[in-house]
Parts: C-alpha cells; structure tokens; sequence
C-alpha cells in the first residue's frame, strides 16, 4: 500500500509454495497465501487461522483461507461473492464475521459448515464526485451478548450495530469524527473505544450504543490515530499512529496518555497478557517490533518479508501471526502473492 494512497477508505480498510525459515530468525516461518490478503483471525474450536483475502484486483469475489497454524499451511478456501478486507470472530457461536468494504455489507461465516449464514449491506449509497460514503474498516464482536461493531471511515464516520446472527442493523451511531478507524471492545466494562484523524478518544456505552465520552487528546502534530488494542487488566490502550513515529499509551480511566512509544509509524498493534508484550507492524519500514509493556522498550525486531499488516494471536499467546502485504497500487499490481508469518514467542 503506497503512502500516498494509504488514506483512501477502501485501503485503509485494505498456487501455493512450500513455507520456508527466515535466514537469521529459527522460530519464524513464512508462507505465500494469495494477493489481497488483510486481516486474521485464530479460531479456538478447532484451532484454525483465518486470513482474509481480496484476491487480485481484476477477480471477482474473493476468500477466506483456512490455515494449519503450526506450519500455515492451506487447509480450507471460503469462497466469497465479495471481496473481505476486516475480520473478527465469535470462538462460542463458531461464527466469523468479514467486512466487505467495497460493497458496503458484512458476511456471517459459519465456522462448523464454512457456509455463509448471513449478509447485511449497511451503506448503500453510492459513491459520487462530491460524496464519499463510509466505508467498513474494523469489526469487533462482543463475547457476551454477541452484537458485532463494525467502524465505517469517513468524513463523518459512524458505527454500525448488529446482530451476530441475523445481522440486522440494530443502530447507526453516527457523528464519531474524520476517519473513526480504529475500535477495541471491554466487554466487562460494556466499552468501545474508538479512535479518529483528530486526535480524539471517544467511548461508547454498547448498553445504550451512545457516546458518552470525547476526548482531545493532548498531543502535537499531525496525527492518524490507527488501531487500538486494550490491556483491560493494566486500564490501557495501545493506539498505533500512521503519521508519527510512535504508538501512544493511553489510560483508559481519565483518558489520559501516559506515555509515547518511540517506534516508526504504526499500523496494526496486538497486546499479549500472556507475556505483557505488544506486537507493532510498521508498514513502511517493513518491520514487527516486540515491546515490553512494563518498560516499553522494544525486545526485538524482526523485518518482514515484505509490508506486515494485520496480527493475531494463538490462544495460549506463544505464537504470534502476522499478514505481511507484497508493494502494489492501482498501476501496478504485486506479481507474487502475500504472506502470512508465524512467529513462536
């Protein structure tokens, strides 16, 4: 993904060979998928990666691929009629949920019969020359009462909610800033945090599915405030940032930063309680830092076979996944296909 196209909704949103060891990294594998791939997903029952996959440009649909996640290789492919670009799982109802940005609707997976349960469009208004809907980016999924949340970037971005079953849109919560990304869920404190280009911390009631509280957070520059992952334990978050070399620790009591990670632009970032890690792609750079959470310093950093993009974590949190992209645009498309690397903690 070319820096200057990076800000587009859809991107923001945005034959197979043996798998083969990085030359210095023994506990890294990596393993050609398919181009377009995006996000992941680890399944817990059976224990299955889930990569989301566009395809080529020029294909109509694309795929779900099911991965071994000992040695990543390709169990199963879900054929979708769209094109999936965000993801999240339901692990108790079996359900997986992708977002299909560029028509605007969310799929139901159903992870037993690998049978699309459910579709539901929520934007359907076209794109013209003076108006840009908004587009699906990030979805998450409440364990407890299983609504499904889904970010649409924009403008004016909202976020819709819905019924993990039926996908019936429950509630469009509208008026949560430029290009609301990023959004992480506390089931237990019945929060969703979401993040926007302006700098704000905002959190949602999802009993009440209002916004009870925006914040301007107090920090200089220019920003695009990315993903968001919680340590519900620790009352932080960790918030990735496109435009500044950082990644911003916030208390997500008083809504407060604690602290900036001196790292290089961010995109996706996944907290590890296991270990008290936090895993960083830095897209550009073409790296994944590990970061100790209790000094934030980096331990280690590994370069990536390409531009990593999208992390999921083993459900013991010993291996970490990582969708790692090939360099393409619009004039150019990546002749070889995109990876997925496993790395053992």
């Amino acid at each position: 993904m070319q820096r200057n196209t990076l800000f587009r909704p859809l991107l923001l949103v945005t034959a197979l060979l043996s798998t083969t060891a990085f030359a210095n990294e023994s506990n890294v594998i990596s393993h050609p998928i398919s181009k377009g791939l995006y996000e992941l997903s680890y399944g817990q029952s059976p224990q299955q990666l889930y990569v989301a996959s566009a395809g080529a440009r020029q294909e109509a649909g694309g795929a779900v691929y099911v991965l071994n996640p000992q040695d990543l290789t390709v169990e199963q492919i879900i054929k979708e009629p769209l094109k999936p670009f965000g993801m999240a799982i339901d692990n108790a109802q079996h359900i997986l949920y992708t977002g299909n940005t560029r028509d605007g609707s969310i799929t139901a997976i159903d992870l037993k019969t690998q049978k699309i349960i459910a579709q539901q469009v929520v934007e359907s208004r076209q794109r013209s020359e003076t108006f840009r809907p908004p587009q699906i980016r990030e979805i998450a999924v409440d364990p407890t009462t299983h609504q499904v949340y889904a970010t649409g970037v924009g403008a004016d971005s909202v976020v819709w909610v819905l019924d993990g079953k039926s996908l019936e849109v429950i509630k469009t919560i509208t008026g949560v800033g430029k290009m609301a990304t990023g959004l992480a869920l506390d089931p237990q404190q019945h929060t969703l945090y979401l993040t926007n280009a302006d700098a704000e911390w905002i959190k949602i009631d999802t009993q009440r599915n209002t916004v009870v509280q925006r914040t301007k957070l107090a920090i200089d520059g220019e920003h695009m405030l990315l993903n968001i992952s919680l340590d519900t334990a620790g009352h932080r978050a960790f918030v990735s940032d496109f435009k500044q070399p950082q990644v911003l620790v916030i208390d997500t009591q008083n809504s407060k930063v604690l602290t900036s990670i001196k790292v290089p632009e961010s995109l996706g970032v996944l907290f590890n309680p296991h270990r008290q890690e936090l895993y960083v792609t830095h897209r550009q750079a073409g790296l994944i830092n590990i970061i100790d959470t209790k000094t934030y310093q980096v331990k280690r950093t590994i370069k990536a076979d390409g531009m990593p993009n999208s992390l999921a974590l083993s459900d013991k949190g010993d291996v970490l996944y990582v969708s790692v992209k090939q360099a393409s645009s619009r004039e150019k498309e990546a002749t070889q296909p995109d990876t997925v690397l496993r790395i053992t903690l």
